[in-house]
């Protein structure tokens, strides 16, 4: 049966390949409140209180990174009163989460960017990633103010910059220039909430990925609904684009 949250994950699963990094597009969470006749941000705020149950949980199955995709450079457009909920809840979470982290081996990075953030926000995300940086359990990816197409236009003007000449760049080289330098790209993405769109998330490095659409809301977010992610991951072959191997 279907639990309703993830608390302690067991996986059961027998021999399934695992992804290494799984990109999870968290969607759902103001019509989960509307549901519940509750405020658009009590939303959010219990969306927000899932990641580590999620992360935890993943963790156990060998998953080795995890990139969320938490508040993206168009959701600045959204109401002004909601937005500044937002970043008051992620800077909770993120001093009362930390350390919790850090304990338990997370290694913790922000994709996207910080000017925008207020500087107690900015402090709050660069310790994160300071205290938790030689952690090796799992990494923590939190796209956050993060967009895919903005990604790649940074990187452009940075190659620009640096004065690298047109026959030097090659896609190694660029991936350098994103966020996401020196982590895999993703082998999985989910997205929750029923909804059947990138949104303008890893479009690099997505370029080969898997995807998982579920109807359940983030808040809602389970450890079945995990476990079918994975279960539907590993019956997929793929190929890269080389052709199927005969049988």
């Amino acid at each position: 049966m279907k639990s309703t949250s993830v608390s302690v994950c067991k996986p059961s699963l027998g021999k399934l390949k695992i992804p290494d990094h799984i990109a999870i597009i968290m969607d759902g969470n103001g019509r989960w409140a509307k549901a519940k006749g509750l405020p658009r941000l009590e939303g959010h705020r219990v969306g927000v209180s899932n990641i580590r149950p999620v992360l935890e949980c993943l963790a156990t199955f060998g998953v080795k990174y995890v990139t969320i995709f938490a508040f993206s450079t168009e959701n600045w457009k959204r109401p002004t009163p909601e937005v500044e909920g937002i970043m008051e809840i992620l800077q909770e979470e993120i001093h009362k989460e930390t350390e919790i982290l850090h304990q338990k081996g997370v290694r913790v990075i922000h994709l996207g960017e910080l000017e925008h953030l207020s500087p107690q926000l900015q402090e709050a995300v660069t310790r994160a990633q300071e205290l938790t940086k030689n952690n090796e359990n799992i990494t923590l990816n939190v796209a956050f103010d993060y967009g895919g197409r903005s990604e790649i236009l940074e990187a452009v003007k940075r190659i620009i910059r640096d004065g690298i000449a047109p026959g030097q760049i090659d896609e190694t080289l660029f991936s350098r220039y994103l966020y996401t330098a020196n982590i895999p790209d993703p082998d999985l993405i989910i997205r929750t909430g029923g909804e059947l769109r990138l949104s303008n998330f890893l479009l690099w490095q997505s370029a080969y990925s898997e995807y998982y659409a579920t109807s359940t809301l983030w808040p809602d977010i389970s450890e079945w609904d995990l476990e079918q992610a994975l279960i539907a991951y590993s019956q997929r072959q793929r190929r890269f684009g080389t052709v199927r191997p005969e049988v």
